[in-house]
């Protein structure tokens, strides 16, 4: 409340709010339309994470744990998955595989519409720069390409060892398992 003259001065100012999305951070930004008043409010760190095919196929099979926990809070929007054109046709690939869908508890219907639930909360990078760390897997390239592209804070893996021996290091890159994820590193 503000005073003028002693007296109280009630605002009826209009507020415009909208969220702002930078990196990590996201911002609640709003504007007093009476006045020349700008205010943001941080919201909270969002980790933009990559999610290896390992954590889905896990979060697919098993109807608890880690894996199905980092998948809840992709979808819930506690993280942000990155996604591009090379992990999306491994994810496809290897949840189609007959032995997946056996040991998953879902019918091949909920497998579809999680996925594709999934997907959607995926934000699509595009790769114009190859890093090549030249990890022992050169297969697993493109997750620290797809991170590096999409400043992501994190790849979770349940295969750390394939990721952790690159030639080339990203200190700003974390690579961790679900659960330490879910523990906060």
């Amino acid at each position: 409340m503000l005073e003028s003259a002693g007296r109280p001065i009630l605002l009826t100012a209009t507020v415009i709010e909208r969220r702002i999305f930078r990196g990590t951070l996201t911002l609640l930004v709003s504007h007093l339309l009476e006045g020349d008043c700008i205010y943001a409010i941080i919201i909270g760190m969002i980790k933009v994470v990559v999610v290896d095919t390992s954590i889905l196929i896990s979060a697919l099979i098993g109807s608890r744990g880690p894996s199905r926990e980092i998948l809840r809070k992709c979808l819930l929007g506690d993280y942000i998955p990155l996604i591009s054109n090379t992990l999306f046709s491994e994810y496809e690939a290897v949840s189609k595989r007959k032995q997946i869908r056996n040991l998953c508890p879902l019918t091949n219907d909920e497998i579809t519409k999680l996925l594709n639930a999934f997907y959607g909360v995926c934000h699509w990078v595009p790769i114009y720069y190859l890093w090549r760390p030249n990890l022992v897997d050169e297969g697993d390239d493109f997750l620290i390409e797809l991170a590096l592209a999409g400043n992501a804070t994190h790849i979770i893996t349940n295969n750390i060892g394939d990721l952790k021996n690159a030639e080339l290091k990203f200190p700003s890159l974390t690579i961790a398992k679900p659960e330490e994820l879910l523990r906060g590193i």
